[in-house]
């Protein structure tokens, strides 16, 4: 294989969130990893988001900032000991100003195997036409 084809079979680690803000609660606390496509029609979020439950999941739209918040919470069985823990888990966090050109009211959410995809829909143009004068 060559070093490119390794780079993109390596898993990425977790980016812990560095913020300014003092924490108010406990826990790690993680930047997702998002990818933005746009189309003439929409912009497309996707966010990973793993563990993160819909229940778990807020999704915030004020004053032109969305901002979205999902929870993970270690697998705990009261049977089980933890000999070995990679996975961490904590709160993923991340904040987006939206333009002028996203219609707030129709955007869509939907979480699906960790991934959250936010369809954000351009506001519609005004569609050219011919204004007839009358006299």
């Amino acid at each position: 294989m060559t070093t490119e084809k390794t780079k993109e079979l390596q898993a990425k680690e977790k980016q812990e969130l560095t913020t300014s803000a003092e924490k108010t609660k406990p826990g790690l606390m993680f930047t997702p990893d998002v990818d933005i496509f746009e189309t003439e029609i929409a912009l497309t979020l996707l966010a990973d988001m793993p563990g993160v439950t819909s229940e778990s999941l807020v999704i915030d739209l004020r004053d032109d900032t969305l901002t979205i918040t999902g929870e993970t919470l270690p697998v705990e069985n009261k049977d089980e000991k933890a000999l070995m823990v990679e996975y961490n888990t904590g709160t993923y966090h991340r904040k987006f100003s939206l333009s002028h050109i996203i219609d707030q009211n129709k955007i869509d959410a939907q979480l699906k195997d960790g991934v959250l995809r936010l369809t954000l829909p351009k506001v519609e143009k005004a569609t050219p036409r011919k204004i007839t004068v009358n006299a």
